[in-house]
């Protein structure tokens, strides 16, 4: 399982939002990308042969073509890794006008 997963919830239908595009970066570097399933899961952000690194890292969610009349066109989520050796999941949880996210386990 790759040690950065993320999962992505409409809160205003009450269910996961799949099919939404996620990229993965290390400082400006892509390290990573996947889309959402149907379960609003992206549990193979990074491949199982990279080696998480320390540093800053951020997920960007293209939402645009999954929620057209948000007022938020993409979401961006910055988070610092200092234990290279555990896992990181960040929820992404959505609504028209706004968004709340948490480190998840």
């Amino acid at each position: 399982m790759s040690q950065i997963s993320t999962h992505v919830l409409d809160t205003t239908a009450g269910r996961p939002a799949g099919g939404i595009p996620v990229r993965l970066y290390l400082d400006d570097r892509q390290v990573g990308a996947g889309v959402t399933n149907q379960d609003g899961r992206c549990v193979a952000l990074l491949e199982n042969s990279v080696k998480l690194e320390a540093g800053i890292y951020r997920i960007t969610f293209e939402i645009a073509d999954k929620f057209p009349n948000s007022f938020y066109p993409k979401v961006e989520i910055s988070f610092r890794v200092r234990d290279s050796g555990a896992h990181y999941h960040i929820p992404l949880l959505l609504s028209p006008f706004g968004y709340t996210t948490y480190r998840g386990s």
